[in-house]
């Protein structure tokens, strides 16, 4: 069985593009993967898009890191990505407990965190790696000029409290605003972003440098990759004085009188931007897929030079409000939603025990799938007949099941149509399989639309896939907000109904394959005869 890869993302907040750059990775490189997002409120927009959630205290609790612990090990957590810094510190200090448990921090040395925390060794490192920096000082009385100059916090980011100052008069009133301060001599020139990642050992794998176009609050809304040969060799430089784990972003501004570089930031994390040289061939999610496969990643400068990327906000519903607009469409999911998939699985035995020649079979076959086995390889090898596998698996798919729906669910198909509901099904498997499902059940009469995942080109159509549901939307011309999907997994069948913006009602099935029976930030039913639209 294919390995399941577990990652963490600590302080998610707004990286959806993130979260999306790892699931097209792992979709590229046919990986099972699961993402789990740690967030204070639980309503950061990112955790929509994370497979799990799970909410933490503070980074400064005293409790932090050990509840990062006990959800890492709870969860087989396999890496853990930090993405803001005011946790690069104490997750850097705090590595080797994680290593103990088998869970690996995507984080550099605790002493390269410290040089970039404080702003002030920040322009001692550059300068140790020949490159050239604004020279700083932490006391307004010392800075003579020139001017404009540059106030910001010693250990700031995002642009937070940052100032472009005129004059010392200026200059001493933000002194007492910002607190804890720098100033710089401000320079005029062309600002640029570079994305940095490197293997575990700090072997640089990607340098992808970007003009800063347009930027609001420290996060970059515009970009152009520029593959500058120049800045290429001076980062250089700095990966080899610092050594990163993993993402490092640097900020510099190339002066527009001499085309020096002045280097003002690092910040060892993935960047707000980040995802931007992702998509322009600096796949640095991807290598980090293949570094837990074991595999070696090599340099790559397969980039595409000149690429213009433009940003947008988007919204996404984390907590439902009361029901205002009328739901127009229901959409159901078919195995244990509609009916008991146990059913399905009793009547493929009984086909297989058939096959063999023996329906006492299907009672030892059943006794194996209880045990968590699989069962029809159990019994064969059991039988020492394991050439016929492949005719007992053709046996079990293509079988017209014994099987019935739950109790009340035509009546309230039927309820919903009389009240000019639209009602559909999105459900994955294989075709065949499904459709004899479907129509053991009777469902193809009673269901305005049905969609067999598969059936639009292959697995990776399946949930939390939103093709299917887009594909039904425009079909029916019924806005998300007035559709609701209705589910047993909790772990594939809301990510993309929520990241549509749909209602959606988890059907805590717990005669279900997939029972699970966490709270969900969804409405809940314990029988499908309860769900009232």
């Amino acid at each position: 069985m294919m390995k399941t890869f577990r990652i963490l993302f600590t302080g998610v907040g707004r990286r959806v593009e993130l979260i999306q750059a790892f699931k097209q990775a792992a979709n590229r490189l046919n990986v099972n993967l699961k993402l789990y997002g740690a967030d204070m409120a639980g309503t950061a927009p990112a955790l929509v898009f994370c497979d799990y959630t799970r909410k933490v205290c503070g980074m400064r609790d005293a409790d932090y890191i050990p509840q990062l612990l006990r959800i890492c090990e709870a969860d087989h957590i396999d890496l853990l990505i930090p993405t803001i810094d005011t946790d690069l510190l104490v997750l850097s200090q705090n590595a080797a407990k994680f290593d103990e448990i088998g869970t690996k921090v995507l984080i550099s040395k605790p002493e390269k965190i410290a040089i970039c925390r404080d702003k002030n060794y920040t322009a001692d490192f550059f300068e140790s790696c020949d490159l050239k920096a604004p020279r700083t000082v932490n006391d307004y009385q010392l800075y003579h000029g020139p001017y404009p100059c540059f106030i910001k916090p010693k250990d700031g980011s995002s642009s937070i409290n940052a100032f472009k100052v005129e004059n010392v008069s200026e200059l001493k009133v933000y002194s007492e605003q910002v607190g804890d301060y720098i100033v710089q001599p401000f320079i005029e020139g062309t600002e640029y972003t570079v994305d940095i990642f490197c293997d575990y050992e700090g072997n640089q794998l990607f340098i992808t440098p970007r003009i800063r176009v347009a930027v609001r609050a420290g996060e970059v809304l515009k970009t152009e990759i520029a593959m500058d040969e120049k800045i290429i060799e001076e980062c250089r430089k700095l990966i080899a004085g610092f050594q990163p784990c993993g993402p490092m972003t640097v900020q510099l501004i190339r002066q527009n009188k001499t085309d020096d570089d002045y280097y003002i930031e690092i910040n060892p994390r993935f960047g707000g931007g980040a995802p931007l040289s992702m998509k322009a061939g600096a796949r640095s999610a991807e290598a980090i897929l293949k570094l837990l496969l074991g595999e070696k990643v090599d340099y790559s400068d397969v980039i595409d030079d000149g690429a213009v990327y433009s940003r947008f906000d988007q919204s996404v519903c984390t907590a439902e409000g009361k029901r205002k607009q009328p739901i127009l469409g229901v959409i159901f999911d078919l195995d244990d939603t509609l009916y008991s998939e146990k059913q399905y699985v009793r009547s493929g035995y009984k086909e297989v025990a058939k096959l063999l020649g023996d329906e006492a079979l299907a009672d030892r076959l059943w006794t194996f799938f209880e045990n968590g086995k699989p069962a029809i390889d159990e019994l064969l090898n059991e039988l020492g007949c394991m050439r016929r596998k492949e005719e007992c698996l053709e046996a079990y798919r293509e079988q017209i099941p014994e099987i019935k729906l739950y109790d009340g669910v035509v009546e309230l198909i039927q309820t919903l149509k009389d009240r000019g509901i639209k009602v559909g099904i999105i459900t994955d498997g294989r075709p065949v399989g499904q459709r004899n499902k479907i129509q053991a059940l009777g469902l193809d009469s009673l269901i305005d639309d049905i969609i067999i995942t598969d059936e639009l080109g292959g697995t990776q159509f399946r949930k939390p896939c939103d093709i299917a549901f887009r594909i039904i939307q425009r079909r029916w011309g019924i806005p998300f907000e007035q559709l609701v999907y209705v589910g047993d997994n909790a772990e594939k069948d809301f990510q993309a109904p929520k990241q549509l913006g749909m209602r959606s009602v988890f059907f805590r099935n717990k005669d279900g394959i997939y029972f699970d029976n966490r709270k969900n930030d969804v409405q809940e039913i314990d029988m499908i005869s309860e769900l009232s639209i």
